[in-house]
């Protein structure tokens, strides 16, 4: 392992389910790549992978829910992680209400938050963006059912991919 792969290990951070619904179609999926990404005013950015079904249905949605889930839930990081939508509805499974604009909120989160999509992108000053779109969020709505500690990326590194590649 050289140059980036070596940084990026010695860094752990949390990761999130995020939700989405558009019309009648509803998807979730684990997502390593977010943060805060400005101050005033509060905006959150969630990376989405171009090949998980939640792309497809997040695109045409105008709000997110981003879940923080506790460590002990990692249950619902291997149902949101390592099934994909095109083949499972997750949310047969998975303890949920619906939330802001009917968006599936869990059950199990330590916290979520509610955003509506400002921006969509995946390119920056003609850069390409990789494999993700980055979703940027105006928080509108957050809950915190409980406190501790999250699951990290470390925690969820036995979860293979869902989605196909």
């Amino acid at each position: 392992m050289g140059g980036f792969e070596s940084f990026a290990a010695l860094v752990d951070y949390p990761v999130y389910v995020v939700t989405a619904a558009a019309g009648p179609d509803r998807a979730g999926c684990l997502v390593g790549f977010a943060g805060q990404c400005s101050i005033e005013p509060p905006r959150f950015v969630v990376w989405i992978s171009k090949a998980n079904h939640t792309y497809t249905v997040a695109s045409h949605a105008s709000i997110l829910v981003v879940h923080l889930l506790p460590e002990a839930r990692h249950d619902l990081a291997e149902l949101f992680g390592g099934r994909t939508g095109d083949e499972v509805d997750k949310f047969a499974t998975a303890a949920w209400q619906p939330g802001p604009h009917g968006v599936p909120v869990l059950t199990g989160a330590m916290a979520w938050f509610a955003g509506r999509v400002l921006e969509r992108t995946d390119r920056g000053d003609g850069v390409d963006g990789g494999d993700h779109v980055g979703f940027v969020l105006e928080p509108l709505d957050a809950t915190t059912t409980s406190h501790g500690r999250p699951l990290t990326y470390r925690d969820v590194q036995d979860i293979d991919a869902g989605h196909p590649a």
